[in-house]
C-alpha cells in the first residue's frame, strides 16, 4: 500500500509536477480580492468558506488529479487540506508558504502583497 501523501508540498515540487504535465488541479482558497491582486494561471478560486459547499466537486476532481490548495502564506490552505482529509479526500496537499513563497522562489512576476 502506498504511503499517504504528505500534507504539504513545496512550491518547487508543485512547479515540477506542473512542468512535467502531471494531473494537478490548483485550488486558490483565498478571497476574490486577494485573487485579483495575484494568482497562479489556471487555478480555481474557491474561497475557504465555500469549500464545504464544493466538497462533491472536489472529491470528483481528486479522483482524477492531485489537488494542490494554496492561499497567501499556507495557513488557510493547510486548514482546507486538513478538513478535506477528514472528509475522506486523500489526494490533496497544501502548498507550503502559499503564493507569497511561490512569488519569492518560483516566479517573481507574481505580485506580493
Amino acid at each position: 500500500m502506498a504511503s499517504p501523501l504528505p500534507y504539504e508540498i513545496s512550491p518547487q515540487d508543485t512547479k515540477a509536477k506542473l512542468d512535467a504535465g502531471e494531473r494537478v488541479t490548483l485550488v486558490d482558497c483565498r478571497e476574490p480580492l486577494e485573487h485579483a491582486i495575484a494568482h497562479l494561471e489556471g487555478a480555481h478560486l474557491i474561497p475557504m468558506n465555500n469549500i464545504p459547499a464544493r466538497l462533491t466537486t472536489l472529491e470528483s476532481v481528486a479522483d482524477e488529479s492531485l489537488v494542490i490548495v494554496y492561499c497567501h502564506h499556507g495557513m488557510r490552505s493547510m486548514n482546507v487540506v486538513n478538513w478535506l482529509r477528514q472528509q475522506g479526500v486523500e489526494n490533496c496537499q497544501s502548498m507550503a508558504g502559499g503564493i507569497d513563497r511561490w512569488s519569492v522562489e518560483i516566479d517573481p512576476s507574481v505580485p506580493r502583497y
